[in-house]
């Protein structure tokens, strides 16, 4: 869920020179996205929103694309993005995944088109599935 914390606040969680890479993060999201950052759950920067309902009956809403950063940028696109394009993952420079995130140690180490184009279909399948959400 959204919450009260300013974007500023979250982005101050990251230091040194995560801190500049925070704010080329902030812009690139908000430039793919159209859409402003809104900090979820304290600490996550996410840019438009979707709702969503399990085959258990849960619901609720989440971010469109969002990112965090501490010890790494964790980037949050769409669930099992890693299989859908392993050709991009292949370029875009160290990194680590799980379902439904990527992980980035130093974001002026990967490739900023291919993140930038990781970042377009993710976004292009969220919107495909569950609408253009605000």
């Amino acid at each position: 869920m959204p919450s009260d914390t300013s974007v500023d606040e979250a982005l101050d969680r990251a230091t040194g020179p995560r801190r500049g890479e925070v704010t080329e993060l902030l812009e690139l999201f908000e430039h793919v996205a159209q859409r402003p950052p809104v900090v979820w759950a304290e600490r996550i920067v996410g840019f438009g929103q979707y709702a969503y309902a399990y085959d258990s009956g849960r619901e609720g809403i989440a971010p469109e694309i969002a990112f965090a950063s501490g010890s790494k940028h964790t980037l949050y696109l769409v669930e099992g993005f890693a299989e859908r394009w392993p050709d991009l993952l292949e370029r875009l420079g160290p990194h680590r995944t799980s379902s439904a995130c990527l992980y980035l140690t130093r974001l002026s180490a990967v490739d900023q088109d291919v993140l930038r184009e990781l970042l377009d279909r993710s976004l292009a399948v969220i919107r495909d599935v569950h609408g253009d959400g605000k």
